[in-house]
């Protein structure tokens, strides 16, 4: 029996050094900033590790990379594991506020630092060098392929098209998700689905321009209005009051509810983690349930008027608001979006332009599937059996049902990575431990190595 720690260790010079010529190219989908240079450096990483690969731009957007890796003589050619990954990152600004540069992939007190290094190049390059360590040592124990997309950081727009038109090359047994992280008690967390999201823009004009505010008097404000609008559909007590936000919606099952059990939500942690200065709008002792099962109404941003040094007494010719609501099972977010705009207009405020930029409907797997099993089975033997998470779904969204759209709803999605919970993700000095990168690369191959030989998948 192979020693795969030892044999992960000796590699850890070279998947270091593959993670920071990722890391130092910049992928940023938000500007256009360095895509296609992106794909090359992939299309050579999966070449290395002796797979074949695909770079799919028939559906527009940024190209879709297709990998697959087959199985040694010895390994299950009836076994297939699909990865999603993405190659786009966050936009790096403000950048005053980095320590290290946001493209440097600099290495600091065990510690790499860069944008997209959590989210998500860091579990790519876990995945390719597992994949090249197996190679290397026997081959791999089943089949596997890839999907890395370019536009998962600006919603995904292209991407149930790429499904829809090439489902039979990612047809798969099984899929695991692009991102993970250790919580505050350094439990890894396995993650089974996600919530949806309807993400709106509602706008208001007053005027062709912006006019003295002498005229406030007189001249109805935008700003005002779109405010006075969305203070009708969240109530003091922060119930969303949006006629029928609630229908519909399937509440989480006892199993769900103890499974939940397992995912720490520290209250006060989190309070400290991010230096809030309001109370939470939940109880303390519901926190955590209403974080994994609880749908949101988030309000992300308000632009009107002026907003720089010093002042200037204007009446705003425009307002607009950038509206994020996150949806659980049963809602979906054509339905919330038409009920928002029932709701200004009910209440007249049909002046108010309402779109919907982004709709993903929420996906959870099967909890009681064998590869979840397998996948949870194998997590305990790497990071120990109390160093588990297991979440029934992340609050946060992604593409999820449009797997389960094209691929098939019963094939289980998890979502394990080499993230931390201070990895400052779409912040400045996003970094990861490579303490964890290098036990996410043992975790996968052990998965592997499982998976191929486990009779109840």
């Amino acid at each position: 029996m192979k020693n795969w720690e030892n044999l992960v260790n000796e590699q850890m010079p070279e998947a270091i050094a593959a993670l920071q010529r990722y890391s130092q190219q910049p992928s940023i989908s938000a500007q256009g900033k360095g895509i296609l240079e992106t794909v090359e450096i992939l299309k050579e990483f999966i070449q290395e590790a002796h797979g074949e690969w695909k770079v799919l731009d028939d559906c527009g957007g940024n190209p879709v990379i297709y990998a697959v890796f087959e199985p040694s003589a010895n390994g299950n050619p009836n076994k297939t594991i699909l990865f999603y990954n993405h190659y786009d990152v966050q936009p790096p600004e403000p950048l005053e506020e980095w320590l290290y540069p946001p493209f440097g992939a600099e290495i600091h007190d065990g510690k790499m630092y860069a944008r997209g290094v959590s989210d998500n190049k860091g579990d790519l390059i876990v995945r390719l060098q597992a994949i090249s360590i197996l190679q290397k040592n026997g081959g791999l124990p089943c089949r596997v392929k890839f999907m890395i997309e370019g536009e998962e950081e600006i919603g995904s727009p292209t991407l149930s098209r790429v499904l829809e038109k090439h489902a039979e090359l990612f047809k798969a047994d099984a899929t695991i998700w692009e991102w993970s992280q250790k919580n505050k008690a350094d439990q890894i967390e396995m993650i089974m689905g996600v919530k949806g999201m309807c993400y709106m823009q509602l706008e208001c004009e007053g005027s062709d321009i912006d006019i003295h505010s002498q005229y406030g008097s007189v001249f109805d404000n935008p700003a005002w209005r779109l405010i006075q609008a969305l203070a009708t559909m969240r109530s003091v007590d922060n119930r969303i009051t949006v006629e029928g936000f609630y229908d519909n919606i399937i509440p989480p099952t006892e199993e769900l509810l103890e499974w939940s059990k397992a995912y720490p939500f520290d209250a006060k942690g989190a309070k400290d983690i991010f230096g809030l200065k309001r109370p939470l709008i939940a109880e303390e002792s519901n926190a955590r349930d209403a974080f994994l099962f609880e749908p949101t109404m988030t309000v992300c941003g308000i632009e009107s008027g002026y907003n720089g040094s010093g002042a200037k007494t204007v009446l705003p010719k425009r307002a607009q608001v950038k509206l994020d609501c996150r949806l659980v099972p049963g809602q979906t977010p054509d339905d919330i979006a038409n009920k928002i705009r029932r709701h200004l207009d009910k209440r007249g405020f049909n002046d108010i332009q309402a779109h919907m930029l982004n709709g993903l409907l929420p996906f959870r797997s099967d909890l009681n599937h064998p590869f979840v099993r397998t996948a949870i089975k194998t997590a305990e033997k790497i990071y120990g059996e109390n160093n588990i998470a297991l979440l029934p779904n992340f609050a946060g969204s992604g593409p999820m049902s449009q797997f389960g759209e094209f691929l098939g709803m019963e094939q289980p999605i998890i979502s394990i990575g080499c993230s931390w919970w201070d990895d400052r993700i779409h912040a400045p000095n996003e970094s990861i431990r490579l303490a964890d990168f290098e036990q996410a690369i043992r975790y996968m191959i052990e998965l592997f190595v499982t998976y191929g030989e486990d009779e109840s998948n």
